[in-house]
């Protein structure tokens, strides 16, 4: 259902994204960065936090890109990465196929400054063998992302 809930998004936006189905699992950046024939820090990881006030937000960061504590707190307060099942539940995408596009409930979206060091990255597509080409500017317009500096 959730690589459906991607396709339905670029359909609504009118984009012809194409979705990269693999016979392998994409759900880890180095299994992903193997797959794509790719440096992992192509691959585009959507991390999911609640905030000390409630908030969840998503995070979206080069693959080989680490989140600083001391930057987090600084733009966000304190945070905690969510669970596989209220991932699930918030997202509508498996752990491991977790993108920003699709979303079962709308979230806010930020990306780290990491994916500009690439001209086209890889984020999931809603599923643990799935991904989608674009360019960071292009990922930031389709979801409304604001960029943040905390890896």
């Amino acid at each position: 259902m959730s690589l459906e809930s991607v396709s339905a998004f670029f359909r609504e936006k009118n984009l012809d994204i194409p979705i990269i189905e693999l016979a392998v699992s994409t759900a880890t950046v180095a299994l992903a960065a193997a797959a794509h024939g790719v440096e992992p820090g192509r691959i585009a990881k959507t991390l999911a936090f609640r905030l000390a006030d409630g908030r969840v937000i998503l995070l979206v960061a080069s693959g080989d890109a680490r989140v600083s504590h001391q930057k987090f707190k600084a733009s966000f307060g304190k945070g905690k990465m969510l669970g596989q099942d209220e991932v699930v539940a918030l997202t509508g995408h498996p752990v491991g196929g977790v993108c920003p596009f699709g979303l079962a409930s709308p979230l806010p979206v930020y990306l780290d400054q990491s994916l500009r060091a690439y001209d086209e990255v890889l984020p999931a597509a809603g599923a643990t063998h799935s991904a989608v080409r674009l360019s960071p500017a292009l990922l930031a317009e389709l979801t409304g992302g604001e960029w943040v500096d905390v890896c």
